[in-house]
């Protein structure tokens, strides 16, 4: 079992404060638990895919990780037999 620490937490509470503000709330009452999941599947695809972060770049989460690894330059391992 993996433990969490504060930043983890800190992290945690921070996207759950964002989604109920920018998703739940906006939408409340729900009807049916199915709107909620696919709202919820919408807005998470939007979260990571289509949403500018000003931390990275101005790009969405998701590029700036594809980014990332295109560039980055560590050097590989290999298993000589």
């Amino acid at each position: 079992m993996r433990h969490s620490d504060a930043y983890d937490d800190a992290l945690m509470e921070s996207t759950i404060g964002l989604f109920k503000t920018e998703l739940i709330k906006p939408r409340w009452p729900c009807r049916i638990l199915p709107e909620v999941e696919l709202a919820t599947a919408e807005w998470v695809d939007w979260y990571n895919h289509h949403r500018f972060h000003g931390e990275m770049g101005h790009v969405p989460p998701a590029e700036y990780e594809a980014n990332h690894y295109q560039t980055d330059k560590k050097p590989q391992v290999t298993v000589k037999s």
